[in-house]
């Protein structure tokens, strides 16, 4: 179905365009696809983790890195999935990305050994990485400007999905297992072993779809098939799309294949824009969001819940986050990207601020290893599950997906494909360093650990203020206009 005509302000040249609504979600959604299996390749693992440890009879600092390596992985995958975007456009990448997740599934589900696990899990990493740079990318040069940051969203919207149904798919195996990831179920295998056996399924699915969609019209118009370009722009938007064929060939302004080099600057060696997006795909790690959910056992515990519930809490929060994300989706295109951060980042601070202030006050106890934890009771209990299921609201309205959104458009052109492959890369490594300190630091003091993530929060708002520009409504062309250095 068509979409009423865009305002004047949004269509480049002040034309006033109209767009197949239908065809271009379909495109997003498939692009998006990439984005399902990178969240349940990330949350697989987490049912499985405690069977693998008895699987290999393995140490929780090995199987600590067991977990960790996939981000590895996935900083090499996004690396390297700028450059081959480039070279064998955007499509063929998403079918690479599919055949990792497909490979690394297998590999996974039946290793014979701890190491040749941790290969597996390199590699499903770098499928992720790559998945986590195409679909943004692909959205961004297929979506009409006004639909921009809607569509994506869906990438967040994927990812979460993705979490949410590994958390699924891992307790229905769990059931049919009794209870025990380490008992056998099918073809010989134990659960454990099908919890990542069952990723083949959406991995293929993805790999089919990317068969069917068209190619980038910015791939197709840098490599001169430029009547291939009209047609995949003429099967989203109704008016023709000829001026928009020579605007994306000036925009990309130059007769050499993009590649790292054009990142060069004067900062650091590097251009302040690609800079921006290395700061903006860290900080969306710096604030906490994974690392929060390594203690988000204890803070259920305080208000009565035990281990056995952890199905029921983790739905919860996976519910809250899918909700938000929902909300993110309806606010993007109207109030803006810029804004959305804004609050996102207020609300973190003040969540987090709040958690760190009750893990500080609170009296601790000894564990079974010998440590000890802060005991939640009473009224704090009740204000830390608020606190910490506010924080996962007001990440997943914000930073959540807007970070993908903005890495998909803030670059020019010319050197999308490279300077997002940075950016994404940085965003894994961060992660990567994220999740082997945080229980460290936290076994230290619980405090100390929110509270740096109370610190990058409120940083967050000064960057954001300083240094992001909006794009809601400006297309790819006029924001590549931008002056880079």
């Amino acid at each position: 179905m068509a979409h009423g005509p865009l305002p004047t302000g949004g269509a480049p040249s002040g034309r006033v365009e109209s767009y197949r609504t239908g065809r271009v979600v379909q495109l997003a959604a498939v692009a998006a696809l990439g984005g399902f299996l990178f969240g349940f390749d990330s949350a697989v693992i987490n049912g499985a983790n405690e069977a693998i440890q008895d699987e290999f009879n393995i140490e929780s600092t090995l199987l600590g890195f067991v977990v960790a390596i996939a981000l590895l992985g996935a900083a090499i995958g996004a690396w390297f999935a700028g450059a081959l975007a480039d070279r064998y456009g955007r499509r063929r990448v998403m079918i690479v990305a599919a055949v990792m997740f497909g490979v690394s599934a297998i590999g996974t589900a039946i290793p014979v050994s701890v190491g040749w696990l941790m290969s597996w899990r390199v590699i499903g990493g770098a499928g992720i990485g790559v998945a986590s740079v195409i679909a943004p990318m692909y959205i961004a040069e297929i979506a009409p400007a006004q639909l921009r940051g809607r569509l994506g969203s869906m990438q967040q919207l994927a990812i979460v999905l993705g979490i949410f149904m590994t958390g699924v798919t891992n307790y229905l195996i769990l059931e049919a297992a009794g209870g025990d990831a380490n008992n056998e179920l099918w073809w010989a295998l134990e659960a454990w072993q099908w919890m990542f056996l069952i990723m083949i399924i959406p991995a293929a699915l993805y790999g089919l779809l990317a068969l069917r969609i068209p190619e980038s019209p910015r791939f197709l118009v840098s490599e001169g098939r430029d009547a291939e370009a009209l047609k995949v722009l003429d099967s989203v938007f109704t008016s023709d799309q000829t001026e928009k064929v020579d605007e994306i060939r000036a925009s990309l302004a130059g007769d050499h294949k993009p590649n790292f080099r054009d990142l060069r600057g004067p900062r650091f060696g590097l251009l302040p824009i690609v800079w921006i997006g290395i700061a903006l795909s860290a900080l969306q790690q710096f604030v906490g969001i994974n690392a929060v959910f390594y203690y988000s056992n204890l803070i259920w515990r305080s208000v009565g819940f035990d281990a056995t519930d952890a199905f029921f809490t983790s739905m919860i929060t996976n519910t809250t986050n899918l909700v938000t994300t929902f909300i993110a989706i309806a606010l993007i295109d109207r109030i803006g990207r810029k804004p959305l951060l804004l609050i996102g980042s207020t609300g973190m601070l003040v969540m987090l601020g709040t958690l760190t202030y009750l893990f500080s006050v609170a009296p601790q106890v000894a564990t079974a290893d010998g440590g000890s934890e802060p005991q939640l009771v009473g009224g704090s209990a009740t204000v830390a599950v608020i606190a910490f299921n506010a924080y996962v609201f007001f990440f997943g309205m914000s930073w959540g997906p807007v970070v993908w959104v903005l890495l998909g458009e803030m670059f020019p052109n010319r050197l999308r494909a490279a300077a997002l492959a940075v950016a994404a890369a940085a965003q894994w490594l961060a992660n990567f360093i994220v999740s082997m300190w945080f229980p460290t630091i936290a076994g230290f003091s619980l405090t100390l650990a929110y509270g740096i993530f109370t610190v990058f929060a409120a940083l967050s708002i000064w960057f954001v203020m300083t240094k992001i520009r909006e794009t809601k409504g400006k297309t790819l062309e006029q924001m590549s206009d931008q002056v880079v250095a």
